[in-house]
């Protein structure tokens, strides 16, 4: 989807439904604008129930302040025309309330950025605006201040966040990223210790192997094939929207019976991914005009080590990460159906997914068919995609009653001695 060919009002309503379904603001809370290329402002509407928003409610302001649309503009319009005046390179300004956000904006505090690797790099420049009343020329001046600066991402004292970029959905993709790090931030502090990437660190992700793939041209497309595909993008949206992984970050594949294998792209939209944005590879060679994510050499590396293994999920589940940002083991133990799938899990350093695929590939079995990298990801494999993205789902549900129930006394895991029983009635080899 390129939004560039969208309407103003059309993203604007796309947007806000997207941050209002994800929780991320409430029915009254947060507004969104964008500037076109003749300085209007196009903002969202005061007093419109944000959860049925459609373009009609768009009001649009013009360059000499007259208002066009059925309703008024925002109450916080005076601070979105601040960041225009004090940025003419910002295009776009996202303003929501997401808890996790709010929570570090009442303890005035900025979320770690250094949790995992792509927060830094997304969400780099970050400051606090001192408080003022909602809607106030203050406010507006406080948080213009802070743009003024070169600054694209501002928490707002005991408020919340303001984002600008010179697209919509580069702030959104920020505005997704930050409450990310924010809320995985809550949960480790939960879990246990917590490791931060170091400097060099980031040194360490910037592989190209996904760029220097040789093309090819694929003239047929078997019905196995266009199965995966349609498999992969209604699993892909699902895992979106249960927020195992963010917009532009997690990477799925699928081995077809050639050999080959189907793999989410680099860069684009997980929520409107389709099929023929995935990307086919094959003997080390892409379909042509298109760039595969930059996981590929990973996915290619565990295929060919591991012959029973189909699918290949990567992803950043939330609670499954509290455990890969810190120093608390996971021990999926609880329950039997948790063990049964997840069976012994590993963490592995961060930069074994980066500088060695193929040692890590190794570290796949029947007995381990999920590995968490430290500050990076978690990775499930399975004989289907559905058993693989059966395993993400159950592993992000593990992670999640382990973190509760350290809120309500020591945990008792299942014995060595109820684990065999479980492998004998199971028949699960090791």
């Amino acid at each position: 989807m390129k939004i560039e060919y969208m309407h103003p009002a059309d993203q604007l309503v796309m947007f806000m439904q997207r941050i209002y379904d994800k929780g991320l603001t409430t029915t009254s809370g947060g507004n969104l604008s964008i500037m076109d290329d003749d300085g209007n402002i196009w903002i969202t509407p005061a007093g419109v129930d944000k959860g049925t928003l459609t373009r009609n409610d768009i009001v649009c302001v013009k360059a000499d302040g007259t208002c066009v649309g059925n309703h008024k503009p925002s109450s916080e319009f005076p601070f979105h025309r601040s960041v225009y005046d004090m940025r003419p390179d910002i295009k776009a300004v996202l303003h929501a309330h997401p808890p996790a956000l709010v929570a570090f904006s009442i303890a005035r505090k900025i979320p770690d950025l250094d949790l995992i690797h792509s927060v830094r790099k997304t969400c780099a420049n970050i400051s606090i605006a001192k408080y003022a009343v909602p809607g106030s020329s203050e406010l507006g001046e406080n948080i213009g201040k802070e743009f003024a600066k070169g600054i694209d991402v501002v928490l707002l004292e005991n408020h919340g966040i303001c984002i600008g970029a010179n697209n919509m959905f580069t702030a959104f993709m920020m505005f997704e990223t930050l409450d990310y790090t924010a809320n995985l931030e809550i949960l480790a502090n939960k879990t246990g210790k917590i490791n931060t990437l170091s400097p060099e660190a980031f040194n360490v992700t910037q592989t190209r192997h996904h760029l220097k793939l040789d093309d090819f041209i694929p003239h047929t497309r078997s019905s196995e094939e266009l199965e995966a595909r349609r498999e992969m993008i209604k699993l892909i949206h699902r895992s979106y929207r249960q927020g195992l992984f963010t917009a532009t970050h997690g990477t799925y594949s699928v081995k077809l019976s050639d050999g080959s294998f189907i793999i989410t792209p680099f860069g684009k939209d997980r929520a409107y991914l389709c099929e023929e944005d995935l990307v086919r590879i094959k003997s080390d060679m892409k379909e042509q005009g298109k760039t595969p994510s930059r996981a590929v050499k990973a996915h290619a590396a565990i295929y060919e080590e591991n012959p029973d293994i189909n699918a290949i999920l990567l992803a950043h589940p939330p609670h499954a990460m509290a455990f890969a940002v810190t120093d608390a083991e996971f021990d999926p133990r609880t329950i039997p159906e948790s063990y049964i799938l997840l069976r012994d899990i590993k963490k592995l350093p961060f930069e074994n997914i980066y500088t060695d695929p193929k040692s890590i590939a190794k570290e796949f079995s029947a007995s381990s068919p999920a590995l968490i990298f430290k500050n990076d990801c978690v990775i499930v494999t399975g004989s289907s995609l559905l058993q693989a993205f059966d395993r993400m789902e159950v592993m992000e549900s593990t992670a999640h009653s382990i973190i509760n129930a350290r809120s309500i006394g020591n945990i008792v895991h299942i014995s060595e001695k109820e684990v065999d029983d479980i492998k004998e009635a199971f028949n699960l080899v090791d």
